[in-house]
Protein backbone atom coordinates (compact mmCIF):
# COMPACT_ATOMS: atom_id res chain seq x y z
CA UNK A 1 0.00 0.00 0.00
CA UNK A 2 1.19 3.52 -0.90
CA UNK A 3 2.38 5.85 1.97
CA UNK A 4 0.02 8.37 2.90
CA UNK A 5 0.98 11.41 5.34
CA UNK A 6 -0.51 14.09 6.96
CA UNK A 7 0.94 17.16 5.45
CA UNK A 8 -0.79 20.60 7.28
CA UNK A 9 -3.60 20.42 10.09
CA UNK A 10 -5.86 23.64 11.13
CA UNK A 11 -8.36 24.40 13.59
CA UNK A 12 -11.08 27.20 14.83
CA UNK A 13 -11.05 27.70 17.98
CA UNK A 14 -14.28 25.83 19.27
CA UNK A 15 -17.05 28.73 20.57
CA UNK A 16 -20.55 28.42 21.69
CA UNK A 17 -21.83 31.23 19.51
CA UNK A 18 -19.66 31.84 16.07
CA UNK A 19 -21.45 35.21 14.77
CA UNK A 20 -20.26 34.59 10.54
CA UNK A 21 -21.09 32.23 8.04
CA UNK A 22 -20.34 28.43 7.63
CA UNK A 23 -18.27 29.47 5.10
CA UNK A 24 -16.21 32.07 7.28
CA UNK A 25 -16.32 29.58 9.77
CA UNK A 26 -14.49 26.78 7.80
CA UNK A 27 -12.10 29.14 5.85
CA UNK A 28 -10.52 29.94 9.90
CA UNK A 29 -9.29 25.94 9.62
CA UNK A 30 -8.68 26.20 6.09
CA UNK A 31 -6.58 29.06 6.35
CA UNK A 32 -4.30 27.53 9.12
CA UNK A 33 -4.06 23.86 7.90
CA UNK A 34 -2.73 26.00 4.19
CA UNK A 35 -0.85 27.72 6.28
CA UNK A 36 1.03 24.73 7.69
CA UNK A 37 1.43 22.88 5.10
CA UNK A 38 2.74 26.00 3.27
CA UNK A 39 0.15 25.22 0.25
CA UNK A 40 -1.24 26.73 -2.72
CA UNK A 41 -5.17 25.78 -3.79
CA UNK A 42 -3.20 23.95 -6.35
CA UNK A 43 -2.32 21.62 -4.62
CA UNK A 44 -5.07 20.40 -3.57
CA UNK A 45 -6.32 17.74 -5.53
CA UNK A 46 -9.60 17.34 -3.98
CA UNK A 47 -12.15 18.11 -1.00
CA UNK A 48 -13.80 16.31 0.98
CA UNK A 49 -16.55 18.53 2.95
CA UNK A 50 -17.83 16.75 6.75
CA UNK A 51 -20.84 17.54 8.73
CA UNK A 52 -24.16 16.53 10.24
CA UNK A 53 -26.82 18.05 7.43
CA UNK A 54 -29.79 18.33 9.78
CA UNK A 55 -28.00 21.37 11.72
CA UNK A 56 -26.81 22.95 8.40
CA UNK A 57 -29.45 25.70 7.29
CA UNK A 58 -27.31 25.67 3.87
CA UNK A 59 -27.97 22.49 1.46
CA UNK A 60 -24.98 20.97 0.10
CA UNK A 61 -22.72 22.87 2.14
CA UNK A 62 -19.60 21.60 0.18
CA UNK A 63 -20.29 23.42 -2.96
CA UNK A 64 -20.45 27.17 -0.80
CA UNK A 65 -17.41 25.90 0.89
CA UNK A 66 -15.35 24.87 -1.59
CA UNK A 67 -16.47 27.86 -3.64
CA UNK A 68 -15.51 29.94 -0.38
CA UNK A 69 -12.04 28.59 -0.44
CA UNK A 70 -11.17 28.67 -3.85
CA UNK A 71 -10.97 25.15 -4.83
CA UNK A 72 -12.93 25.26 -7.54
CA UNK A 73 -12.41 23.49 -10.41
CA UNK A 74 -10.86 20.41 -8.49
CA UNK A 75 -13.72 17.61 -7.34
CA UNK A 76 -15.49 18.37 -3.95
CA UNK A 77 -16.78 15.62 -2.05
CA UNK A 78 -19.79 15.40 1.05
CA UNK A 79 -19.50 13.26 3.85
CA UNK A 80 -22.02 12.43 7.04
CA UNK A 81 -21.54 10.12 9.42
CA UNK A 82 -22.90 12.11 12.73
CA UNK A 83 -20.15 12.79 14.99
CA UNK A 84 -17.37 10.97 13.50
CA UNK A 85 -18.07 12.28 10.29
CA UNK A 86 -14.47 14.04 9.55
CA UNK A 87 -11.96 10.99 10.28
CA UNK A 88 -14.76 8.97 7.83
CA UNK A 89 -13.81 11.74 5.19
CA UNK A 90 -10.20 10.95 6.23
CA UNK A 91 -10.50 7.10 5.44
CA UNK A 92 -11.76 8.41 2.14
CA UNK A 93 -9.17 11.14 1.45
CA UNK A 94 -6.65 7.98 2.02
CA UNK A 95 -8.47 5.86 -0.20
CA UNK A 96 -8.17 8.57 -2.57
CA UNK A 97 -4.45 9.17 -2.69
CA UNK A 98 -3.53 5.65 -1.98
CA UNK A 99 -5.32 4.30 -4.78
CA UNK A 100 -3.65 7.21 -6.87
CA UNK A 101 -6.74 8.93 -8.07
CA UNK A 102 -5.44 12.25 -6.12
CA UNK A 103 -1.77 13.02 -4.67
CA UNK A 104 -3.41 15.14 -2.41
CA UNK A 105 -6.39 15.48 -0.48
CA UNK A 106 -8.49 17.89 1.93
CA UNK A 107 -10.54 16.64 4.94
CA UNK A 108 -12.76 19.91 6.14
CA UNK A 109 -14.82 19.61 8.88
CA UNK A 110 -17.09 21.84 10.47
CA UNK A 111 -20.32 22.63 12.26
CA UNK A 112 -22.13 25.66 13.29
CA UNK A 113 -24.49 24.25 16.33
CA UNK A 114 -26.13 27.88 17.50
CA UNK A 115 -27.64 27.78 14.16
CA UNK A 116 -30.80 25.97 16.01
CA UNK A 117 -31.83 25.90 19.48
CA UNK A 118 -30.63 23.73 22.10
CA UNK A 119 -34.45 22.31 21.92
CA UNK A 120 -33.98 21.52 18.09
CA UNK A 121 -30.61 20.56 18.77
CA UNK A 122 -31.54 17.88 20.99
CA UNK A 123 -33.87 17.04 18.79
CA UNK A 124 -31.71 16.03 15.75
CA UNK A 125 -29.74 14.52 17.80
CA UNK A 126 -32.42 12.02 18.66
CA UNK A 127 -33.26 11.47 15.07
CA UNK A 128 -29.56 9.92 15.03
CA UNK A 129 -31.87 6.80 16.17
CA UNK A 130 -34.00 4.45 13.89
CA UNK A 131 -37.01 7.27 13.79
CA UNK A 132 -39.37 4.52 13.54
CA UNK A 133 -38.60 2.30 16.62
CA UNK A 134 -36.83 4.86 19.03
CA UNK A 135 -36.40 8.68 18.39
CA UNK A 136 -40.71 8.77 18.90
CA UNK A 137 -39.83 7.90 22.39
CA UNK A 138 -38.20 10.42 23.27
CA UNK A 139 -34.89 9.42 23.18
CA UNK A 140 -31.76 11.51 23.51
CA UNK A 141 -27.75 11.24 23.66
CA UNK A 142 -27.56 11.65 27.26
CA UNK A 143 -30.07 9.10 28.05
CA UNK A 144 -28.77 7.12 25.58
CA UNK A 145 -25.69 7.25 27.46
CA UNK A 146 -26.63 7.31 30.96
CA UNK A 147 -27.90 3.60 29.64
CA UNK A 148 -24.32 2.50 28.77
CA UNK A 149 -22.91 4.04 32.17
CA UNK A 150 -25.58 2.41 34.07
CA UNK A 151 -24.73 -1.12 32.39
CA UNK A 152 -21.14 -0.22 32.80
CA UNK A 153 -21.21 0.92 36.57
CA UNK A 154 -23.57 -2.45 37.65
CA UNK A 155 -21.70 -4.62 35.32
CA UNK A 156 -18.02 -4.03 37.00
CA UNK A 157 -18.70 -2.56 40.13
CA UNK A 158 -16.95 1.14 39.08
CA UNK A 159 -18.28 4.40 40.55
CA UNK A 160 -19.58 7.62 39.34
CA UNK A 161 -16.41 8.99 41.30
CA UNK A 162 -14.47 7.24 38.50
CA UNK A 163 -16.20 8.62 36.17
CA UNK A 164 -15.78 12.52 37.50
CA UNK A 165 -11.84 11.80 37.82
CA UNK A 166 -12.31 11.64 34.17
CA UNK A 167 -13.55 14.99 33.55
CA UNK A 168 -11.21 16.53 36.15
CA UNK A 169 -8.39 15.35 33.70
CA UNK A 170 -9.89 17.21 30.97
CA UNK A 171 -10.78 19.84 32.81
CA UNK A 172 -7.34 20.54 33.66
CA UNK A 173 -5.74 20.14 29.92
CA UNK A 174 -8.88 22.04 28.50
CA UNK A 175 -7.35 25.29 30.62
CA UNK A 176 -4.03 25.02 28.40
CA UNK A 177 -5.93 24.60 24.98
CA UNK A 178 -6.07 28.03 23.56
CA UNK A 179 -8.99 26.51 20.81
CA UNK A 180 -11.19 24.72 24.07
CA UNK A 181 -14.36 26.16 24.69
CA UNK A 182 -14.47 25.51 28.42
CA UNK A 183 -11.47 26.58 29.75
CA UNK A 184 -11.93 26.28 33.63
CA UNK A 185 -10.88 23.58 35.92
CA UNK A 186 -13.12 21.57 37.76
CA UNK A 187 -13.04 19.92 41.60
CA UNK A 188 -14.07 16.42 41.71
CA UNK A 189 -16.42 17.27 44.29
CA UNK A 190 -17.93 20.09 42.10
CA UNK A 191 -18.37 17.36 39.59
CA UNK A 192 -19.84 15.00 42.25
CA UNK A 193 -22.95 17.78 43.47
CA UNK A 194 -23.57 18.95 39.87
CA UNK A 195 -27.21 18.68 38.67
CA UNK A 196 -28.46 15.22 36.91
CA UNK A 197 -28.73 15.49 33.33
CA UNK A 198 -30.17 11.89 32.91
CA UNK A 199 -28.94 9.17 35.72
CA UNK A 200 -26.28 8.59 36.53
CA UNK A 201 -24.94 11.23 34.33
CA UNK A 202 -24.60 15.07 35.67
CA UNK A 203 -23.68 17.77 34.09
CA UNK A 204 -20.09 17.97 34.11
CA UNK A 205 -20.14 14.09 32.60
CA UNK A 206 -21.51 15.83 28.95
CA UNK A 207 -19.72 17.52 26.58
CA UNK A 208 -20.97 20.96 25.55
CA UNK A 209 -22.13 21.74 22.23
CA UNK A 210 -20.22 23.99 20.05
CA UNK A 211 -19.20 26.01 16.84
CA UNK A 212 -16.07 24.90 15.22
CA UNK A 213 -14.19 23.81 11.84
CA UNK A 214 -10.68 21.65 11.27
CA UNK A 215 -9.36 20.43 8.79
CA UNK A 216 -6.58 17.91 7.42
CA UNK A 217 -4.36 17.88 4.16
CA UNK A 218 -2.96 14.29 3.30
CA UNK A 219 -0.90 13.71 0.48
CA UNK A 220 1.37 10.92 -1.23
CA UNK A 221 4.94 9.93 -0.40
CA UNK A 222 6.25 11.78 -3.80
CA UNK A 223 3.37 15.03 -3.08
CA UNK A 224 4.86 15.58 0.15
CA UNK A 225 8.51 15.18 -0.88
CA UNK A 226 7.71 17.81 -3.40
CA UNK A 227 6.40 19.91 -0.96
CA UNK A 228 9.12 20.03 0.86
CA UNK A 229 7.49 18.66 4.13
CA UNK A 230 10.14 18.12 6.68
CA UNK A 231 7.91 16.32 9.44
CA UNK A 232 4.87 14.34 7.94
CA UNK A 233 3.02 12.28 9.72
CA UNK A 234 2.22 8.72 8.35
CA UNK A 235 -1.29 7.12 8.28
CA UNK A 236 -0.42 3.98 9.35
CA UNK A 237 -3.74 1.83 9.86
CA UNK A 238 -7.58 3.08 9.51
CA UNK A 239 -10.29 1.07 10.78
CA UNK A 240 -14.24 1.70 10.37
CA UNK A 241 -17.00 -0.43 11.71
CA UNK A 242 -20.49 -0.06 11.77
CA UNK A 243 -23.54 -1.67 14.45
CA UNK A 244 -26.79 -1.83 14.37
CA UNK A 245 -28.68 1.24 14.72
CA UNK A 246 -31.02 0.03 17.04
CA UNK A 247 -30.00 -0.54 21.22
CA UNK A 248 -32.45 -3.81 20.71
CA UNK A 249 -30.10 -5.21 18.40
CA UNK A 250 -26.71 -4.96 20.40
CA UNK A 251 -25.76 -7.56 22.85
CA UNK A 252 -23.55 -5.19 25.41
CA UNK A 253 -24.05 -2.25 26.98
CA UNK A 254 -20.75 -1.77 29.02
CA UNK A 255 -18.65 -0.94 25.79
CA UNK A 256 -19.25 -0.43 22.21
CA UNK A 257 -17.99 -2.92 19.55
CA UNK A 258 -17.73 -0.35 17.27
CA UNK A 259 -14.87 0.72 18.35
CA UNK A 260 -13.81 -2.87 19.47
CA UNK A 261 -14.20 -4.03 15.50
CA UNK A 262 -12.59 -1.25 14.51
CA UNK A 263 -9.36 -0.85 16.89
CA UNK A 264 -8.88 -4.62 15.42
CA UNK A 265 -8.66 -3.47 11.80
CA UNK A 266 -6.34 -0.22 12.70
CA UNK A 267 -3.73 -2.36 14.84
CA UNK A 268 -3.96 -4.95 12.13
CA UNK A 269 -3.11 -2.14 9.23
CA UNK A 270 -0.22 -0.64 11.02
CA UNK A 271 0.82 -4.13 12.51
CA UNK A 272 0.65 -2.50 16.05
CA UNK A 273 -0.95 -2.87 19.37
CA UNK A 274 -2.06 -1.13 22.08
CA UNK A 275 1.05 -1.10 24.43
CA UNK A 276 2.58 0.70 20.81
CA UNK A 277 0.22 4.17 21.10
CA UNK A 278 2.28 6.38 22.98
CA UNK A 279 -0.50 9.44 22.79
CA UNK A 280 -4.41 8.99 21.54
CA UNK A 281 -7.47 11.03 21.56
CA UNK A 282 -10.58 9.50 21.58
CA UNK A 283 -14.47 10.16 21.56
CA UNK A 284 -15.15 11.62 25.35
CA UNK A 285 -19.15 13.00 24.58
CA UNK A 286 -19.91 11.75 28.02
CA UNK A 287 -17.32 10.43 30.84
CA UNK A 288 -18.44 7.14 30.61
CA UNK A 289 -17.45 7.17 26.42
CA UNK A 290 -14.02 7.56 27.68
CA UNK A 291 -13.99 4.57 30.14
CA UNK A 292 -15.21 2.35 27.93
CA UNK A 293 -12.74 3.70 25.00
CA UNK A 294 -9.85 2.80 27.63
CA UNK A 295 -10.99 -0.98 27.23
CA UNK A 296 -12.18 -1.10 23.49
CA UNK A 297 -8.72 0.00 22.38
CA UNK A 298 -7.11 -2.63 24.43
CA UNK A 299 -5.51 0.01 26.87
CA UNK A 300 -6.93 -1.91 30.16
CA UNK A 301 -8.98 -5.47 30.39
CA UNK A 302 -12.32 -5.03 30.53
CA UNK A 303 -13.90 -3.61 34.21
CA UNK A 304 -10.10 -1.98 34.80
CA UNK A 305 -10.56 1.39 33.07
CA UNK A 306 -10.88 3.03 36.42
CA UNK A 307 -7.91 1.74 37.43
CA UNK A 308 -6.16 3.45 34.56
CA UNK A 309 -7.87 7.58 35.91
CA UNK A 310 -7.38 6.45 39.18
CA UNK A 311 -3.54 6.24 39.30
CA UNK A 312 -3.92 8.93 36.23
CA UNK A 313 -1.77 6.97 33.42
CA UNK A 314 -3.61 8.20 31.16
CA UNK A 315 -3.10 12.22 32.14
CA UNK A 316 0.21 13.71 30.33
CA UNK A 317 3.23 12.05 32.77
CA UNK A 318 1.30 8.54 32.62
CA UNK A 319 1.76 5.29 30.51
CA UNK A 320 -1.10 6.21 28.11
CA UNK A 321 -1.75 10.08 27.69
CA UNK A 322 -5.71 10.58 26.32
CA UNK A 323 -7.03 13.76 25.47
CA UNK A 324 -4.34 16.13 27.19
CA UNK A 325 -5.79 18.65 25.23
CA UNK A 326 -9.28 18.47 26.82
CA UNK A 327 -11.19 16.40 24.84
CA UNK A 328 -14.53 16.55 23.54
CA UNK A 329 -15.77 17.54 27.26
CA UNK A 330 -13.19 20.92 27.57
CA UNK A 331 -12.94 21.43 23.71
CA UNK A 332 -16.30 21.09 22.75
CA UNK A 333 -18.15 19.18 19.92
CA UNK A 334 -18.86 20.68 16.87
CA UNK A 335 -20.21 17.42 15.25
CA UNK A 336 -18.68 17.67 11.95
CA UNK A 337 -15.41 19.19 12.88
CA UNK A 338 -14.40 17.11 16.51
CA UNK A 339 -12.51 13.94 14.26
CA UNK A 340 -10.34 16.51 12.68
CA UNK A 341 -9.87 18.06 15.62
CA UNK A 342 -8.84 15.16 17.22
CA UNK A 343 -6.43 14.41 14.50
CA UNK A 344 -4.73 17.70 14.42
CA UNK A 345 -3.94 17.44 18.04
CA UNK A 346 -2.35 13.84 17.09
CA UNK A 347 -0.07 15.10 14.34
CA UNK A 348 0.83 17.81 16.24
CA UNK A 349 2.17 15.55 19.21
CA UNK A 350 4.00 13.58 16.62
CA UNK A 351 5.75 16.24 15.52
CA UNK A 352 6.55 17.75 19.19
CA UNK A 353 4.71 20.97 17.98
CA UNK A 354 1.59 20.55 21.04
CA UNK A 355 3.36 23.26 23.16
CA UNK A 356 1.72 22.61 27.18
CA UNK A 357 0.24 19.84 25.98
CA UNK A 358 3.51 17.65 24.69
CA UNK A 359 3.49 14.23 25.62
CA UNK A 360 7.27 13.20 25.82
CA UNK A 361 9.11 11.72 22.33
CA UNK A 362 5.71 9.81 21.05
CA UNK A 363 6.22 7.78 18.04
CA UNK A 364 2.83 6.78 17.42
CA UNK A 365 -0.88 8.35 17.96
CA UNK A 366 -4.61 7.02 17.82
CA UNK A 367 -7.72 8.65 17.04
CA UNK A 368 -10.82 7.07 18.41
CA UNK A 369 -14.25 8.56 16.78
CA UNK A 370 -17.60 7.30 17.51
CA UNK A 371 -20.51 8.20 15.49
CA UNK A 372 -24.10 8.31 17.22
CA UNK A 373 -24.29 5.88 20.46
CA UNK A 374 -22.01 3.72 18.82
CA UNK A 375 -22.93 3.61 15.50
CA UNK A 376 -20.13 4.39 13.28
CA UNK A 377 -16.29 3.93 14.36
CA UNK A 378 -12.88 4.98 13.12
CA UNK A 379 -10.25 4.31 14.41
CA UNK A 380 -6.39 5.74 13.03
CA UNK A 381 -2.84 5.29 14.15
CA UNK A 382 -0.55 7.53 13.29
CA UNK A 383 3.79 7.56 12.91
CA UNK A 384 6.47 9.87 12.90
Amino acid sequence: MPKVAVIGVGQSAFVRGYPGSIRELAFEAYAEAMADAGAQNSDIGATVICSSPEYDKQRSPAGVIAEYCGLNPQPTFYVETLCSSSSTGLKLAYSLVASGLHDSVMVLGFQKMSEITSAESQERMGRGADIQFESPFGTMMPAYYAMHAKAYLDHFGASEEDLARIRVKAATYGQINAKAVYRKGVELEQCLSADPVSKPLKVFDCCANADGSSCVIVASEERAKAMGITKPVWILGIGAASMPINMSCRDKFHGLAVAEEAAKQAYAMAGLGPKDINVAEVHDCFTIAEMMAYENLGFAEPGQGPELIRAKETYKEGSIPVNVDGGLLSKGHPIGATGGSQVRTIVLQLRDQAGDMQVKDPQFGLVHNIGGVGLYGNVTIFGR
